[in-house]
């Protein structure tokens, strides 16, 4: 089975962590959570503040090396922490320097055009960052999960099982 690590912060959306994190434990992978800090850190479910999960690892701390795949959950607030993160941006680019898939959901694909990883891909997201993606080079289509040279999309939580069966097969 595969080691996976989820890179979240403070305002990831609810189901875009605690999916992937249950179904892919339940299919026998290791999964990891990394944050800025180890430590918890809270959801924000559609219009509020959320659970909390423990982050075991801190992104600072990590490298590809030992993980077979990285998962970005979305939310509005949690792409837009980790964009501004030189390690987390650092540690995108290593796992797709080291040909490693990277999920991404709804507003997550904005740590993707952060990462350079955008241009020449072909690519979705939740609706109101399209453009942005757009003008990072990407093609942009209205897809349930796209898959593009280990780069996997998808659009919003409506469009998890997709997804998650994405990472399971890249994994696989």
């Amino acid at each position: 089975m595969a080691k996976i690590l989820i890179m979240a912060s403070d305002g990831f959306e609810q189901s875009e962590l605690f999916t992937p994190l249950e179904k892919l434990k339940a299919s026998g992978h290791d999964v990891h959570i990394a944050a800025p800090k180890a430590g918890s850190i809270k959801a924000w479910d559609k219009d509020h503040w959320g659970k909390t999960v423990e982050a075991d690892l801190s992104i600072a701390d990590q490298s590809p090396d030992g993980f077979d795949a990285l998962v970005l959950p979305g939310g509005v607030i949690n792409p837009d922490n980790l964009r501004v993160d030189d390690k987390a941006v650092a540690l995108i680019k290593g796992f797709a320097d080291a040909g490693k898939p990277i999920a991404a959901i709804c507003h997550a694909p904005w740590l993707l055009v952060e990462a350079g990883l955008a241009s020449g891909r072909k690519m979705t997201s939740f609706t109101s960052i399209r453009s942005d993606i757009r003008n990072a080079g990407a093609e942009v289509v209205d897809e349930a999960v796209v898959e593009d040279r280990g780069i996997i999309t998808s659009r919003n939580p409506d469009d998890l099982d997709d997804f998650v069966a994405a990472i399971e097969k890249a994994v696989a």
